[in-house]
């Protein structure tokens, strides 16, 4: 991970909670790869319930556990968790969202959705944010592993029991979402 107040200039963090419409509606969320609580910590200002927020990384679930301390924020349950051997940590169908931002670049995205989606309820939302692969950007995995939205809509359809809402959308100056629901 690049210095904090480096990566933080990189994402427009309200503008992606928004496209995705979190907000008092959308109750308990889990993310992937919390880093430094860049979406973790405003997320949580706008959900009903919980954030349950993991990373694999005990230097990055140090960092959010402090910030969301610092910031008084009550409703973060800050965890170490190898997603894949241990799942989010949650009872499935326990959450209306699961984030998966800039991770499925990884060596099992498939993996990685299935066990968004035995997080969510139905009709729960995996959010879906990654570099763009059609310009250069400042960050990132390198052009030859960044997931198109094709690639991720792939593996969705492998996962099983995902659908997408509408096409990709760009969150400048960087990304593109997807929008993956729960059938």
């Amino acid at each position: 991970m690049p210095p904090e107040d480096y990566w933080e200039t990189l994402m427009d963090v309200p503008r992606i909670l928004d496209a995705f419409g979190f907000g008092s509606n959308t109750r308990n969320v889990a993310e992937l790869g919390c880093g430094y609580g860049t979406f973790t910590l405003p997320l949580a200002s706008r959900v009903s319930g919980t954030v349950h927020a993991i990373d694999i990384d005990s230097d990055m679930v140090a960092r959010t556990s402090a910030r969301a301390l610092t910031a008084g924020v009550l409703n973060v349950c800050v965890q170490k968790r190898d997603l894949l051997r241990e799942g989010f940590g949650v009872p499935p169908g326990a959450c209306d969202a699961v984030l998966l931002f800039n991770i499925l670049h990884g060596e099992e995205p498939v993996a990685l959705l299935q066990a968004a989606a035995e997080a969510l309820r139905r009709g729960g939302l995996i959010a879906v944010i990654h570099w763009r692969t059609d310009l250069e950007t400042p960050r990132g995995p390198s052009a030859d592993i960044r997931p198109t939205p094709e690639h991720i809509l792939k593996w969705s359809a492998a996962a099983g029991c995902l659908d997408t809402q509408g096409p990709s959308f760009l969150l400048p100056p960087w990304h593109y979402g997807l929008k993956l629901f729960k059938l």
